[in-house]
């Protein structure tokens, strides 16, 4: 058995009712919500990390 060279598929058009892409839109709305707050929580864990080991030479009296 030999094997085939793949084909490339080019997709043209797809059929989607109005309301139901309305729906994955309103559901992917929803979605982002969550991921937004969890990346909002990381970098600002990441901003105060940086803040506090930039900032401890400091405190100190050393930097000045």
């Amino acid at each position: 058995m030999t094997a085939r060279k793949p084909t490339p598929n080019i997709i043209v058009d797809f059929r989607i009712p109005f309301w139901r892409m309305v729906a994955i839109m309103v559901k992917l709305s929803i979605a982002s919500i969550p991921a937004a707050i969890i990346l909002t929580a990381i970098y600002a864990g990441v901003v105060l990390l940086f803040t506090t080991l930039l900032s401890v030479p400091f405190a100190f009296g050393a930097g000045s």
